[in-house]
């Protein structure tokens, strides 16, 4: 197993460096970034609203969702920007690691950043709500459609196995601040399987 710590943090070394050399100034990389986020919550936005809600995708709950998906995707893409950076950092402290679960520990900070992401997404999810509501020239109840959202969050929290769907859809929002654990996984899996290969050679 040290053997692979030793390949996946060669690997990680190498990602890092050509994100350093490719970067550029960070007045153009930021906004890019940001733009990228945007667009990775909004589509997730989508995909969970089909996928586990598509009955309020259509007629004056559409119309009402449509508009949500503004400040999700702005304020979901401030979280996952930043944590990004914060993702640089832990990667950072982890390559000067000199024990491999000194190593693996630093990395696995990324897990509580992507539980984190999660309830950001859900509670951005209930605020935007809100948000729209203020500016919909048709009133409508706000404290029915906001005590709607805190229902669908406690109930997803409290009883999971009977609110799959619940889970499911702040899973799925929650996709784009797990891409740092997924990369984290597949360097990991790249570099067992190259070790594996290299003994039996």
């Amino acid at each position: 197993m040290h053997t692979t710590i030793i390949a996946w943090k060669n690997s990680l070394r190498i990602l890092l460096n050509y994100y350093e050399a490719k970067r550029g100034s960070l007045y153009i990389f930021y906004p890019t970034l940001f733009l990228f986020f945007v667009l990775i919550n909004i589509t997730c936005y989508w995909w969970a609203m089909f996928t586990a809600f598509p009955e309020l995708t259509r007629g004056i709950d559409g119309n009402h969702y449509f508009k949500v998906q503004f400040p999700v995707g702005l304020l979901g893409a401030l979280f996952d920007s930043l944590s990004f950076f914060v993702t640089l950092y832990i990667i950072r402290r982890a390559l000067t690691a000199e024990k491999d679960l000194e190593y693996v520990s630093h990395l696995s900070l990324d897990l509580v950043i992507a539980l984190l992401a999660t309830f950001w997404v859900l509670y951005v999810f209930s605020f935007a709500g809100w948000l729209v509501h203020l500016f919909e020239s048709v009133r409508q109840d706000l404290s029915g459609r906001n005590e709607d959202y805190r229902r669908m969050l406690k109930d997803a929290l409290s009883n999971p196995f009977a609110n799959k769907r619940n889970i499911y859809f702040g899973l799925i929002l929650g996709v784009s601040a797990m891409l740092p654990t997924c990369g984290h996984i597949f360097l990991f899996l790249i570099s067992f399987f190259r070790t594996i290969f290299k003994q039996k050679a």
